[in-house]
């Protein structure tokens, strides 16, 4: 239970760190070529439910819904699940796929083993019986004064 709790708090930390690079990707990248299109700062992109909508701050008038924030912080979210799945969540998959093919292709090549080794074990089993069975009629023949193969 101790290794989980190590492994979360890594995680939350790492986290953390990853953020703040997701940020500055965010604002000095993604922003500037929003702002391409309009403005950099998505905050400004609002709409007015209520008016008169004038001002900015905490002297604006009306009510307003800020949705260029809720734009930029999805975007910041989807950029980071993205660099998160790409770099971290799918290589790992695939490591472990690696892992599991090659502990099955190991298992599988152990069971061929046994197998070949038990099926060479019954051919010198059926081959000492038929031997001693050759040897055994041999000897009945010659001790027993029964007929030989060269016809006496």
């Amino acid at each position: 239970m101790r290794g989980n709790v190590v492994d979360l708090a890594v995680a939350v930390v790492i986290g953390a760190a990853f953020t703040n690079i997701v940020n500055s990707v965010v604002e000095g990248i993604i922003n500037p070529l929003v702002g391409a299109f309009g403005t950099q700062n998505l905050d400004g992109y609002t709409s007015c439910l209520k008016g008169p909508c004038e001002g900015t701050g905490d002297a604006a008038t009306g009510v307003r819904i800020l949705w260029g924030s809720v734009l930029g912080a999805t975007l910041q979210f989807v950029i980071t699940a993205a660099v998160v799945y790409f770099l971290m969540v799918l290589p790992m998959a695939k490591y472990l796929a690696r892992l599991e093919a090659r502990r099955k292709a190991k298992e599988g090549a152990h069971e061929v083993v046994e197998v070949t080794e038990l099926e060479v074990l019954k051919e010198i089993r059926d081959a000492l019986l038929a031997e001693r069975a050759q040897g055994g009629a041999r000897s009945i023949r010659a001790d027993g004064g029964g007929q030989t193969g060269d016809g006496r």
